[in-house]
């Protein structure tokens, strides 16, 4: 097969995989890439890119093999010592200086696989500040598009083996064992928040003043990296930092960082100098092209003086003079576009038709609005406002217009959401007055925060506070679903029989007091353990094929069972299995309920 071809077969089955599932991976480096699939390929026999993707129509199980292939997570404590021990000597004094001993500490943790990078950054902080003021000041945001990976990384349960690096200490300070693994303290673990993130394709987190991506960008080509790194460059605070792997390369020639050491692949955030403050060299040139930079400057020092958000300038002769960061972001914009009449350009037509809108605003001399324009991105469907503002030089004459872009689909999404639980909260009554109250709110406060985005940063700001609010409410739901759970543990424990709620993996879910009673164990030392495994005086293996019958969906009649209690003494075990199902009334488990009748005693009688 020649190269051409089979690059063809790649890229079309990169297509594939972003439109069935999501995941984008057309900017990782194609020659990994390629042995990545290629590796799949082989394990399930298929020697054709199109015969592999015929393979995932018909086997949905196998997209999460080809990811976690993919997406390999190579990650371990205090990986490569010294640039930790400067981070913890040099940069982290530097931030705290910066910020004061009062202003939250805000640090992201990108491709952060199963945590270790995460909990390594938390140690070094924590060791700097104290436990007292990490845990009320520090957040960490720890990101990947692994949701496995992330599973493993809230737990935050690891084996000796992979807490090797940290230095002995360390180790003994800030892990409590657990059986046979050891797990990072609860109360320092809530600083770290763990949550699915797409580097290429989701906003970044902003407000950082540490940011560490370490060995993530290697799997980008270099104008996904360079986008990347715009992302890095808006989420990073003034004196921000950003802290690599040894494979990144590239950000050394990126005017948006500059090395503070280079070695240890630490770098600061070069901060975007305005439109007046950029030097021009003095060149000779005739009054007619002085007359047209001094009119491009103008409309540049306006435009960027606009809202920001993702904004573009383009003057009255209809080329593209200037696009900010976020607007090369969302739209894809380099260099190369600018000075381009908007005409020749996709962003004229979409989201939106903008040349009418900009003669509209040229006529009328208004700002002209457009909202909740659909903008279909892949798979995707975002939802943007849009502004059109007519700029006007010293002496009135129009200039051109500055078009921004504000991205409400989060909002849209929070609306569309609300509309769902207010038809289901009109099928029950009993909660229908407390959630239409709830429901009026919340739409009230999503209506003003849509007014509100086509006006200033103070408004913006506003919207950030009215999430909050709802954040504070799913709160409040966790709470009452707390309740709930205690409420029914305390259920179990009232039942004088003994029960025990297992997984499909027969695990030990639940263990209520009447199994601590007959069996010696209690509830924290069988939790998450294997019910067969357990060494109590049961035979549990008889119990092993009902057990999965039940799993299976068949009834089970109940049975007894000779065995040993926790106080030495044979007894006659009567032993009922039900299924535990879920709201769609699938087996998730089993419950096994218990009734002992001391033998010796009945033999006696």
């Amino acid at each position: 097969m020649s190269s051409r071809i089979r690059d063809s077969d790649v890229e079309r089955l990169l297509a594939f995989i972003r439109d069935e599932r999501g995941f984008d991976f057309t900017g990782y480096k194609r020659p990994s890439l390629a042995r990545r699939i290629d590796r799949r390929m082989q394990d399930v026999k298929v020697e054709e890119y199109a015969s592999y993707q015929s393979y995932l129509e018909h086997h949905p199980d196998e997209f999460a093999r080809l990811f976690d292939t993919i997406l390999i997570n190579v990650t371990s404590f205090f990986r490569d010592g010294p640039a930790w021990q400067y981070i913890g000597e040099e940069v982290v004094p530097q931030i705290l200086a910066a910020r004061g001993p009062e202003v939250p500490i805000r640090i992201w943790s990108t491709g952060c696989s199963t945590g270790e990078e995460a909990y390594t950054t938390a140690m070094v902080f924590a060791e700097v500040m104290g436990e007292d003021d990490f845990k009320r000041r520090v957040k960490i945001y720890a990101t990947d598009v692994d949701n496995d990976a992330l599973g493993i990384g809230r737990h935050a349960d690891y084996s000796p083996q992979q807490l090797e690096p940290v230095p002995e200490a360390l180790r003994e300070k800030y892990f409590e064992p657990v059986e046979s693994s050891y797990a990072f303290r609860s109360d320092l673990r809530r600083s770290v928040i763990f949550g699915h993130h797409d580097l290429v394709q989701d906003p970044p987190i902003s407000r950082i003043d540490f940011l560490v991506s370490r060995n993530t960008l290697m799997y980008f080509d270099a104008e996904t990296q360079r986008r990347v790194l715009a992302s890095f460059h808006f989420a990073l605070r003034e004196n921000g930092f950003l802290f690599l792997g040894k494979s990144e390369v590239l950000v050394a020639r990126s005017p948006l960082f500059t090395p503070v050491d280079l070695r240890r692949r630490v770098f600061a955030k070069v901060s975007a100098p305005r439109q007046r403050d950029r030097v021009v060299p003095k060149v000779p040139v005739d009054p007619i092209q002085e007359e047209q930079q001094t009119a491009t400057d103008a409309i540049r020092e306006a435009g960027f003086e606009a809202a920001p958000v993702a904004q573009v300038i383009v003057d009255v002769s209809g080329r593209l003079v200037a696009a900010n960061i976020q607007a090369r972001m969302m739209f894809g914009l380099g260099l190369r576009e600018t000075g381009m009449l908007l005409q020749d350009l996709e962003l004229s037509y979409r989201p939106l038709e903008l040349r009418s809108r900009i003669e509209q605003a040229y006529d009328e001399r208004h700002p002209v609005s457009v909202r909740d324009v659909e903008w279909h991105v892949g798979s995707e469907v975002r939802h943007l406002d849009v502004q059109i503002h007519p700029l006007s030089g010293p002496t009135g004459d129009l200039l051109g217009v500055a078009i921004s872009f504000f991205d409400v689909s989060r909002y849209r999404r929070l609306q569309e959401a609300l509309q769902e639980s207010k038809r289901d909260a009109e099928t029950a009554y009993e909660e229908l007055q407390s959630t239409v109250e709830e429901l009026e709110t919340t739409n009230e406060e999503l209506q003003s925060t849509n007014e509100e985005l086509e006006t200033t940063n103070e408004e913006l700001q506003s919207t950030n506070e009215e999430l909050e609010t709802m954040n504070d409410e799913l709160q409040q739901r966790t709470d009452e679903l707390n309740a709930v759970s205690a409420f029914l543990e305390g259920v179990l424990g009232s039942l004088s029989a003994a029960v025990i709620v297992l997984d499909r993996q027969l695990r030990v879910e639940a263990w209520n007091d009447a199994a601590r009673d007959l069996w010696g164990l209690r509830s924290d030392e069988v939790s998450g353990q294997h019910f067969l495994n357990l060494d109590i005086g049961l035979p549990l293996e008889p119990l092993r094929t009902p057990i999965r019958a039940v799993l299976a969906g068949e009834d089970i009649e109940p049975f007894t069972v000779d065995a040993v209690n926790r106080r030495g003494r044979s007894t006659t075990v009567s032993i009922r299995i039900a299924p535990l199902t879920s709201t769609l009334a699938d087996v998730i488990g089993a419950i096994v309920m218990m009734d002992a009748a001391d033998r010796s005693a009945t033999d006696g009688a």
